[in-house]
């Protein structure tokens, strides 16, 4: 069964570009990653400084390998000083239908 998720950041004020380009590099990185499904990265219309990334792997295994890869350390670390609390907010979800 697939692994699926979603995350959340909001970019502090002036960081909005910078948060941008970081999640359009790590897009390319994940999407390229055997396992990836899916990896959408959206902001609200309400408010563009608010990430919403919708990610699916095709499974668990490819779930851990996703996360052990360099790209995402390197993103999780740039971000520290560019968006709320830190970091993203994850949300693992299960497939109902």
């Amino acid at each position: 069964m697939s692994k699926s998720l979603y995350a959340t950041m909001k970019a502090l004020p002036g960081c909005r570009e910078k948060v941008r380009d970081l999640l359009i590099a790590l897009a390319a990185d994940v999407r390229a990653e055997p396992g990836c499904e899916r990896f959408v990265v959206h902001t609200l219309a309400e408010d563009p400084n608010f990430f919403h990334v919708e990610e699916s792997y095709r499974d668990e295994a490819a779930f851990r390998t996703h996360i052990s890869n360099e790209h995402g350390r390197v993103f999780n670390k740039a971000i520290e000083t560019l968006v709320e609390d830190g970091g993203s907010k994850v949300v693992f979800l299960d497939t109902v239908i």
